[in-house]
């Protein structure tokens, strides 16, 4: 690629003037229903000229950063320098650069166009550059170049997974769905609100549940939120992860490619993956499944829509192609995390656990039994009801994140496994931890207790054990990094508690 100033592509504006319709269309609407109660006339005098406005204001806005927009790849150097008003000038050397994202929207799509995200993994804006949009043909051109190194031996470029469709069994499953639901909902209501029938709604669903009592009209509420979540689930996980695969390039390159309406193309040097994790969500852990994210620096870190995605390696799939999966990441026969033997933490921490269980249902049936004793009885026979549901849960979920509890080493990994709901098994390179960080609460320090975080440049940054014995803990980190913890084991920890 030529070092030579270039700018984007001169598509820009029409992408802008098809976006900015949609959202004139989007505001305008509601308004316009809103107002058309008064007067018709006075409806679309108001609507129309404030929609023309936005999608001028959002044209001219979009041309002139298309005006004042150009970026240059040099030997050691990505630059780019934009703004009318105020002008920005950024500059990222290219030995410090970790990702190369390469995206498109639908409407990118259309227009045969990309998004490209250049990251040095550092602060989100100051290490980004950000440049849409570009041809497809330069998005994958700047994704080559930027990540290339000189590899000290040839890599084959292989694919370690693709798509089963079947996988589409694991996406009700998720957290997203009862939300999802619950979001329909709302947004019925809202939209009833909108055009004035929201006590219509209201007084229909009263007429049609009254006759099942309290818990059977919420029972039936419920269903339809877990169907009406089921299927939203179902259309997310197609939109995020239909042609998924993950491939290892030449130059020693991971890369994930995902999407149907949004595509996705995401690169992660191998040079800075420090370890995989291996998280299996409640309802995946039931159903026999688990996702694999990468422990890597550089990664994209609160800057992208959908950033728990961001560095996942495999969407929930069968446990055994989650481990064969990371053991192809790591380059080795057996992943570490199934490898490992994972030693049991103290009896203690299962009561911690049972305790925190049983204060957060009560912290949640408070307010209740407050309004209920204030207000109406109502209250007070939904707070016992929903408790008597809750307590077993919440203590079956306490025991459950116990059993959970491990930690151990195997080979160059140390591997440490906790939670329930979200149960995370993390193997991390032992010659990728950088530092100790030894925690204890107050209620901690008396039952011998305290959790070990494992720092590292990568990933989440510190990945703990949690609940260990003080000694063990203290003994496995020294273990792992010989060294490190010499000189404060040597002279001891200061009698302090961090709550």
């Amino acid at each position: 690629m030529s070092a030579e100033w270039r700018e984007l592509d001169r598509r820009a504006v029409p992408v802008a003037v098809v976006f900015m319709s949609g959202v004139a269309v989007a505001a305008g609407v509601p308004t316009l229903i809103g107002l058309s109660g008064i007067s018709t006339a006075v409806a679309v005098g108001w609507t129309l000229p404030g929609a023309v406005f936005v999608v001028l204001a959002g044209t001219v806005a979009e041309w002139l950063r298309h005006r004042f927009t150009r970026y240059r790849v040099g030997a050691d150097r990505v630059e780019l320098h934009t703004g009318a008003l105020i002008r920005t000038r950024r500059s990222l050397q290219r030995d410090r650069i970790r990702t190369v994202d390469v995206t498109a929207d639908p409407l990118l799509r259309v227009f045969g166009l990309v998004s490209v995200r250049i990251g040095t993994g550092e602060h989100a804006e100051k290490g980004t550059v950000r440049l849409r949009p570009v041809t497809r043909a330069t998005g994958d051109e700047l994704r080559r170049i930027l990540l290339h190194r000189a590899a000290s031996e040839p890599v084959a470029e292989n694919t370690l997974a693709v798509l089963d469709p079947a996988w589409i069994r694991y996406a009700p499953l998720s957290f997203v769905a009862p939300a999802l639901g619950v979001a329909a909902l709302g947004g019925v209501l809202n939209l009833a609100d909108w055009v004035g029938q929201a006590g219509g709604v209201i007084d229909w669903a009263i007429d049609l549940l009254g006759g099942l009592g309290l818990i059977g009209a919420l029972a039936v509420l419920a269903g339809v939120a877990a169907v009406v979540g089921a299927i939203g689930a179902l259309g997310l996980w197609v939109e995020m992860w239909r042609g998924y695969r993950l491939d290892r390039e030449p130059g020693g390159t991971l890369r994930v490619r995902r999407g149907l309406l949004t595509t996705r193309s995401i690169s992660i040097e191998e040079d800075r993956l420090r370890g995989v994790d291996v998280v299996e969500p409640l309802g995946a852990r039931l159903a026999g499944a688990a996702r694999v994210d990468a422990v890597a620096s550089g990664m994209a870190k609160g800057v992208e829509h959908d950033k728990a995605q961001h560095s996942t390696l495999l969407p929930p799939a069968p446990k055994e192609v989650a481990d064969r999966v990371a053991a192809a990441v790591l380059r080795e026969e057996v992943s570490p995390t199934e490898a490992v033997h994972l030693a049991p933490h103290p009896i203690a921490a299962r009561g911690r656990r049972v305790r925190w269980a049983l204060a957060a249902v009560l912290a949640a049936e408070l307010p209740l039994i407050v309004l209920g004793l204030l207000l109406t009885d109502v209250l007070l026979h939904i707070a016992w009801i929903t408790a008597l549901a809750a307590v077993p849960v919440a203590v079956v979920l306490a025991l459950d994140a116990y059993r959970s509890l491990g930690h151990g080493t195997v080979g160059g990994y140390l591997v440490m496994r906790s939670g329930s709901v979200r149960r995370s098994t993390a193997a991390l390179q032992r010659r990728g931890i950088i530092g100790w960080t030894v925690r204890q609460s107050v209620f901690q320090r008396r039952a011998g207790l305290a959790n070990v975080w494992a720092t590292t440049a990568a990933g989440a940054g510190a990945y703990a054990i949690r609940d260990v014995d003080t000694g063990v803990g203290l003994d496995v980190a020294d273990a792992a990094v010989p060294g490190l913890l010499a000189p404060f084991l040597e002279t001891g920890f200061p009698d302090t508690a961090d709550a």
